[in-house]
């Protein structure tokens, strides 16, 4: 798999380099790649097409997320980068941002969960393509959260654009080991959800770390990352069946 050789791209590596998160031509061939897939896959998996668009919006909006993650890691960036950490993208859909960070997080282990077979199947496409050691699977979150081999097994737990906090914190939270960080990508108005869901917080064992704002290279959006840790254990009743977390938040 070659280079393509194009400006677009090399501007993508420079502001890769403004995120702390160099990329050499291995990652960015599968970034390449990646891209591809997106703009050739036959269903619409995102309304992206422009390679500029999925660059600045998937892929940069991704690797924004590695510093603030890393710094309440208390590692750089760099040490981030070498973590052997077991991570979950819950919703993941196109890919992001779990595909990104397995990019340029080899050494972690990412299982991409999506309810949408056609999506799975895409995820699996594009893993076995750029030879990645993620996974994905099928299932609800609402269900998959109650299997051993998942409840409280991860280091890290990221879900985008999935939905409002107070029902996306009962959808992640019962994922996280304890000690584990939650990474929570949302808009402007990230502190209202906050103030909205520390109910939902408190009952399912997390703390807020903060929202946090991203700069995002070429994207002029107001984007922030609302960060959880967990401390204590989530009751077992926790998540609750599939579709009460969205019609009754907590």
């Amino acid at each position: 798999m070659k280079t393509i050789r194009d400006p677009v791209w090399e501007d993508f590596r420079r502001a890769a380099v403004a995120l702390d998160v160099p990329l050499d031509d291995d990652a960015l061939r599968k970034f390449q790649a990646y891209t591809i897939a997106l703009q050739e896959v036959g269903f619409n998996i995102t309304a992206l097409r422009e390679t500029e668009a999925i660059i600045t919006k998937i892929h940069l909006d991704s690797l924004a997320l590695l510093a603030p993650v890393a710094k309440a890691a208390k590692l750089s960036v760099h040490e981030l980068r070498q973590q052997r950490w077991r991570a979950l993208d819950v919703g993941s859909g196109a890919g992001a941002p779990g595909l990104p960070w397995q990019i340029v997080c080899p050494h972690m282990q990412f299982t991409l969960v999506d309810s949408i077979h056609k999506k799975v199947d895409f995820l699996h496409a594009v893993i076995q393509t750029l030879a990645l050691p993620a996974t994905a699977v099928q299932a609800r979150a609402e269900t998959l959260a109650h299997d051993p081999e998942h409840r409280e097994q991860y280091d890290l737990v990221m879900a985008r654009a999935v939905a409002a906090l107070p029902t996306l914190v009962e959808y992640t939270l019962p994922f996280a080991r304890i000690g584990g960080l939650v990474a929570l990508p949302k808009g402007p108005r990230a502190q209202a959800e906050c103030d909205a869901a520390q109910k939902a917080i408190a009952t399912l064992g997390g703390e807020l770390l903060g929202v946090f704002p991203l700069t995002i290279p070429g994207d002029d959006v107001r984007r922030t990352l609302t960060l959880l840790r967990k401390h204590q254990p989530t009751p077992s009743s926790y998540p609750r069946r599939v579709g009460i977390p969205a019609k009754r938040p907590l």
